[in-house]
């Protein structure tokens, strides 16, 4: 419901990050990080982004920093009034991060099947 529904703060930022539109990196919406679903993904840099309304769980947090993400959060007033200062505090922390997986592409193929020999993408 999530995915099909996103508030408006969601589908401002949504429309900056899709399609690799912040320097080339790929982000994915509404991703799962069991147990979590998180608002935004940035898989190569283990980049979380997060658009708060009313609540915020800092333990959420601090459970996915412990696998290996950093999460940036935003709040719903900051995406509506600042768009483009939260875009450049993005970009500043994908650049800073080190590669998730240096080297070399993500080690499991995309859902899809992007890419690969014989799939649905990749004939």
């Amino acid at each position: 419901m999530m995915r099909r529904d996103p508030t408006e703060p969601e589908k401002r930022l949504w429309r900056s990050l899709s399609n690799s539109q912040l320097g080339g990196f790929k982000f994915r919406r509404q991703a799962v990080i069991t147990p979590f679903i998180v608002d935004f993904l940035c898989p190569s840099k283990a980049l979380i982004i997060e658009i708060d309304g009313d609540t915020h769980n800092g333990e959420s947090d601090r459970r996915r920093d412990a696998q290996g993400y950093c999460t940036l959060r935003f709040t719903n007033s900051d995406v509506m009034r600042n768009l483009d200062g939260i875009l450049i505090s993005i970009l500043s922390t994908t650049n800073a991060t080190p590669d998730r997986w240096p080297g070399g592409p993500h080690p499991n193929p995309s859902p899809e099947g992007e890419g690969l020999d014989g799939g649905p993408n990749g004939q």
